[in-house]
């Protein structure tokens, strides 16, 4: 799929808690969408419930909220 121009910033919603036998293949695949978006110059931001994953490291997105995975949440940013 070729890169749309005007998209200049994502919002990456994180998978929230751990559960037993997803926690790990879900923060790869965000932290990997993190990283890919960036490299292409796009701005990320980040809300997870969760500050024990990868994906919230300063490192991997531009902004990074730890806040309940709830529409209000999400519609504050």
């Amino acid at each position: 799929m070729p890169k749309n121009p005007s998209i200049k910033s994502v919002l990456i919603i994180g998978s929230g808690p751990i559960v037993i036998g997803q926690a790990c293949e879900f923060d790869y695949s965000g932290s990997q969408s993190l990283r890919s978006l960036r490299e292409d110059g796009i701005e990320t931001v980040l809300i997870n419930s969760n500050p024990a994953t990868i994906m919230t490291d300063p490192t991997m997105a531009d902004h990074i909220y730890l806040l309940p995975l709830t529409t209000k949440s999400i519609v504050q940013i």
